[in-house]
């Protein structure tokens, strides 16, 4: 046992969780879909309800001390989310609502703006519905050729083939996932990054599930753009970011008009503010940005090698369980994972598989998980899907494969 996992006191972490001392119709819960939204710790909750009771104000405008005082703490969030991915600048941080929104305001404000008809946009075959729609939403009204790199059938991303769709210099933008949804599959970001500026185009990476689960340094990977969204990393709804470099936030015009975002405004005409508020329009999130910033702190507290190495145990001690049973195919066998695990059971509709599981208190993912094309590569109109958080157990893991078992006699 490493040095990580042995630092790595789970249950402690598990105490700052409330929910997980409650029972589900008389069980103890198993949250099994941190992948969708994680669940939140008491520094979370605790500030996010401190600001709210006892130091509440707009911020940004404000010239009276309640105002200033809730600023500081919102723009701690920057600071955090800076640090968090090795910004070379706090200004290279975009707060917006959400992956999905971040994936819009580059698909609008990069893609039509600094990307010209007849270039092409490189997804993969593993996105997940955010970053595909805006996309095609782009490839419609601006003439933007829209390509997709295969993957294999173990759920890797087919470097060869991802080559091929770079060779002729027309794609402008790789937009592709850091880690998938579904698979579970980390792509291999340091490489498509060297590769996408090899042919002259700029990367983005959707890292809503990797920053979750492992440590991201936007410079080491060579990214040019990067977002995540708070609600998957132990934080609240609402609030996310877009890291981007600085020349390039600077080259975009806004996604949205209004307060804020300027620096001057007459009838005439609007000039904007500087990098990043010309992105935020309007009032914010507030109480979300300084939950964010509570959660980054908490992610911080136990570190990433800690984190990675506790999720990589948990990781193999599931393949190893599910591998087991009978019945059950685990969708994507690829190298690099994460503690993603989508999976199918013989005769049996991954919803009916889900609601027996929570009548035993355990709460799975199951549906398409907003990645219909790739289900659809790998023939399949659904899957079931067990996600692990930092507050995962071996024992909840022992829990599910124990059921699953029972659930596969049940259909048998």
């Amino acid at each position: 046992m490493n040095d990580a996992i042995q630092s790595f006191d789970l249950k402690s972490i598990r105490a700052q969780f409330p929910i997980l001392g409650e029972k589900i119709r008389g069980k103890d819960l198993v949250f099994l879909d941190s992948a969708a939204s994680a669940q939140k710790p008491r520094a979370v909750i605790d500030a996010m309800v401190h600001a709210m009771e006892r130091q509440y104000a707009n911020i940004h405008r404000g010239l009276h001390w309640m105002s200033e005082r809730t600023t500081e703490a919102y723009e701690m969030a920057r600071d955090a989310s800076a640090r968090l991915l090795n910004a070379n600048d706090r200004s290279e941080i975009v707060f917006v609502r959400n992956s999905t929104e971040a994936v819009n305001l580059l698909a609008h404000s990069y893609g039509r703006s600094i990307m010209k008809p007849g270039q092409a946009v490189l997804i993969s075959g593993m996105e997940h519905h955010s970053n595909i729609v805006p996309w095609q939403m782009l490839r419609d009204s601006h003439g933007i050729e829209l390509r997709v790199a295969p993957i294999t059938d173990p759920g890797e991303l087919d470097m060869a083939g991802t080559e091929a769709l770079l060779a002729d210099g027309k794609v402008g933008l790789v937009a592709i996932t850091h880690m998938s949804n579904v698979l579970g599959t980390y792509t291999p970001a340091e490489r498509l990054a060297a590769l996408a500026h090899q042919y002259g185009a700029k990367i983005f990476f959707d890292g809503s599930q990797a920053v979750v689960h492992r440590r991201v340094d936007v410079q080491a990977l060579g990214a040019d753009f990067y977002c995540f969204t708070g609600h998957k990393l132990y934080g609240p709804t609402g609030i996310g970011v877009l890291w981007g470099r600085r020349e390039l936030l600077d080259a975009m015009p806004p996604f949205l008009g209004g307060g804020d975002m300027i620096s001057s405004v007459s009838y005439e005409r609007s000039t904007w503010a500087d990098v990043p508020h010309k992105f935020e329009a309007g009032t914010p999130a507030i109480i979300e940005g300084i939950g964010l910033n509570a959660a980054i702190e908490f992610i911080e507290s136990i570190g990433y090698p800690a984190i990675a190495a506790h999720e990589a145990a948990l990781t193999d001690h599931a393949l190893a369980k599910m591998s087991a049973i009978e019945g059950i195919t685990v969708i994507g066998r690829a190298q690099d994972r994460g503690g993603v695990i989508s999976f199918t059971l013989d005769r049996a509709h991954a919803h009916d598989v889900a609601t027996l599981l929570d009548r035993q208190g355990i709460a799975v993912r199951a549906g398409q998980h907003c990645a219909e094309p790739l289900m659809r590569r790998f023939g399949l109109d659904s899957t079931a899907r067990a996600s692990f958080g930092i507050y995962t157990t071996h024992e909840e893991i022992d829990a599910l494969a124990d059921t699953l078992g029972r659930i596969r006699e049940f259909f048998a």
